[in-house]
């Protein structure tokens, strides 16, 4: 079992530029990346979400990368038509003065200026980064997911646990149903009960009222959580099925019956499997 939360922190130097890759994951219904990065590394975009895509199922996930350069190269160059235009426009004032070198330069436009990056060199050190960083992430989203998985299955043994108060009184139930039938006909006729009339208005309300498929169902659902939990990594949406099929069984067990301990049993079902549903929803 992984969480879908998790954190992650990578730093890596070089000599002309330093590297920080953080990943940050929260709880989602489906896989959402986030990557923000610096606009002229966008093209890595793609290549950053199959890294991401590689150690996660499900769940939001920000990418963050950020790099400070030292002493990047940098191209110069003088753009003439915005320089032209200035001394023109100060010509055209018809004052005997002409802009000099510096302040002509210092005009918005005239000087255009771009760092040389080569993306092969900057994603030479940001994949070996964001790698360890994914790797650190997965880590602590199986640390925390084994908790939760042990906390889950803790749950799961409480739903048993009131499930088998449910079973052993089921003898009660079905008598209960039976004595509240003959205690109507005495109302209705006395003492001078047809036995056989009592089995037939018996047999009819236990079939309304037994829990017994529910319970067998229940149990069958109980057994594939467990087994689901066990053999698969990222159970989640599985598992979520089976906790609205769980919660279903133990609604109509909580409905038919009339027994205090029953009732409280159900409640105590009801109470654990709120506790998983809370907290598969952080699990992938």
């Amino acid at each position: 079992m992984i969480s879908m939360t998790g954190f992650a922190c990578v730093e890596k130097a070089e000599e002309d530029f330093f590297v920080t890759v953080e990943i940050r994951g929260y709880n989602n219904r489906f896989l959402e990346v986030q990557v923000n990065t610096p606009v002229w590394l966008s093209r890595l975009e793609p290549k950053i979400r199959e890294i991401i895509g590689g150690v996660c199922g499900r769940g939001k996930v920000e990418v963050f990368l950020r790099v400070k350069e030292f002493n990047a190269p940098l191209n110069v160059s003088v753009n003439i038509n915005a320089a032209k235009a200035y001394m023109d426009a100060v010509s055209a004032l018809g004052i005997d003065e002409k802009l000099n070198l510096s302040t002509l330069i210092a005009l918005e436009g005239v000087l255009e200026t771009e760092k040389v990056r080569d993306d092969v060199k900057y994603w030479e050190v940001i994949e070996p980064a964001l790698k360890e960083a994914a790797g650190i992430f997965l880590s602590e989203r199986v640390r925390e997911g084994k908790h939760t998985e042990e906390n889950i299955l803790n749950y799961v043994s409480q739903i048993e646990l009131s499930l088998q108060t449910v079973i052993t009184r089921i003898g009660e139930l079905e008598n209960t149903i039976k004595e509240n039938i003959k205690n109507r006909f005495r109302e209705l006729i006395g003492d001078g009960i047809d036995e056989n009339r009592v089995l037939t208005e018996t047999a009819v309300l236990l079939m309304k009222y037994t829990v017994a498929e529910e319970i067998s169902r229940l149990s069958s659902h109980l057994a594939e959580f467990r087994s689901e939990t066990a053999k698969n990594d990222r159970p989640g949406k599985k598992l979520d099925f089976l906790s609205q099929e769980i919660n279903r069984e133990i609604n109509t067990i909580g409905s038919k019956s009339t027994i205090i301990e029953v009732n409280r049993a159900v409640v105590e079902m009801k109470e654990a499997l709120e506790n998983i549903r809370e907290q598969l929803r952080n699990v992938e």
